[in-house]
């Protein structure tokens, strides 16, 4: 072999050895392919040269390079190529990486709603246009927390655990925000806010509403309140669908049983935040009058239940003891109250809040401790530090302790489990 051939063969597998220990290569503006490239200083190959992975070759600076659009490529690798535009200028002007304008085109990443939307922008077309109905297909295949009701939904989007999701849009009187999007046909419509920059709680604490209006306030970061009881929040929490879940069995007589119900839900890498303590106790109509607990649980009522795993339900059920009783399981301490307000229920067990909100009579029976429940990992979040720091603020804990039956001298306090 001669020795330009050798010093060839030897640059060539310099140039394959430095590819194969980088994660990430430089982009070319012409195919967004790796181009590596490395200075010659004498002999009769001196100067720049580059090689090319997927031509197995090495280029001199002064070979021409043309660029070409592939008709089988990628809608926004056709589209940035029409325009003369690199990867790194398309990213630019998108608001993205260009590791994920890369990625995209290469289709190893599905994009987000808002990156998408952003495309679509700066190429100055619909989602639809930009992207065929088998890309879109496979490209906005949605990432639903849970399943919507219908095909066309109302969506929030946010960021959890590193993956955006899709939430079908409910319980509108605790979340006081315009969504961000429909889904229909496949193909989200709308303008989502930075996923980031939003919380997302399952609670049936019924002044949650409240909560998230000071978050906001406090933070300018976004909680999204799900009402469901203990034990579905919690398994959502470990599903890594919400952020926070918020739970309430401990009492005067059982004051760990929250961390026992995580420990065995989910394990002891959790964090618990207390929130307040409140009365749970029977609402009544304003016309019944009894005295206590015992006198309402003889009689035959109809009854006003929460689902089953749920506080409220275990609070009945002890009430009750092995006795049967007639009516029907409602969702939330608020739709309690509400089911004996209209009169189709007699009576319910539920926090001293909704019964107060629904002008109905109230019987105390035992004290709760309510507590949101978080994973460790999270307490660096800022969403989650934003959350810390306004339960712990003097006027925050101020209003909590002005809501009816709720305490809020141990509010802002972290179990760690």
């Amino acid at each position: 072999m001669s020795d330009d051939n050798l010093r060839k063969n030897l640059l060539e597998n310099f140039l394959k050895l430095i590819i194969a220990r980088c994660d990430n290569g430089f982009s070319d503006s012409a195919g967004g392919g790796l181009l590596i490239g490395i200075a010659v200083a004498k002999g009769e190959r001196a100067g720049r040269h580059f090689y090319l992975p997927g031509a197995d070759r090495i280029m001199a600076s002064t070979d021409r390079m043309m660029a070409s659009v592939d008709s089988a490529a990628h809608p926004v690798r056709a589209r940035r190529e029409a325009r003369q535009w690199a990867q790194a200028e398309l990213a630019q002007r998108a608001g993205i990486s260009r590791a994920a304008v890369s990625a995209i085109e290469g289709e190893q990443l599905s994009p987000s709603v808002a990156t998408a939307l952003a495309l679509a922008a700066v190429f100055e077309c619909s989602v639809e246009e930009l992207f065929s109905r088998a890309t879109a297909a496979k490209s906005f295949a949605p990432n639903w927390a849970w399943q919507p009701r219908a095909e066309a939904s109302r969506y929030w989007e946010a960021e959890v655990s590193h993956r955006r999701l899709l939430y079908p849009v409910e319980a509108v009187t605790l979340n006081l925000f315009s969504h961000d999007g429909i889904w229909r046909n496949g193909v989200p419509h709308g303008n989502s806010p930075a996923a980031e920059q939003t919380l997302v709680m399952a609670s049936c604490d019924p002044s949650a509403g409240l909560l998230a209006a000071e978050y906001a306030r406090a933070s300018g970061f976004r909680l999204l309140v799900f009402p469901r009881g203990g034990r579905t929040a919690l398994e959502l929490l470990r599903q890594k669908l919400v952020h926070v879940a918020g739970l309430h069995y401990s009492t005067d007589e059982a004051p760990q049983r929250n961390a026992e119900t995580v420990r065995t839900q989910i394990g002891s890498e959790c964090r618990l935040l207390r929130v307040a303590k409140w009365e749970s106790g029977i609402v009544l109509a304003t016309d019944n009058h009894s005295r206590s607990a015992e006198s309402v649980t003889r009689r035959p009522l109809r009854w006003a239940a929460r689902e089953s795993g749920s506080a409220a339900r275990e609070c009945l059920d002890g009430l009750l003891g092995q006795r049967h009783f007639a009516g029907r399981e409602v969702s939330g301490h608020a739709a309690v109250a509400e089911a004996v307000r209209a009169g189709w229920a007699e009576a319910g067990v539920c926090v001293r809040f909704s019964a107060a909100e629904a002008g109905l009579n109230f019987l105390p029976v035992r004290s709760e401790i309510l507590d949101l429940c978080f994973p460790a990992a999270f307490q660096h979040d800022p969403r989650i530090q934003a959350l810390v720091r306004l339960l712990r603020d003097r006027a925050c804990r101020r209003l909590i302790s002005e809501l009816p039956g709720y305490d809020a001298r141990e509010t802002g306090e972290i179990l760690a489990l």
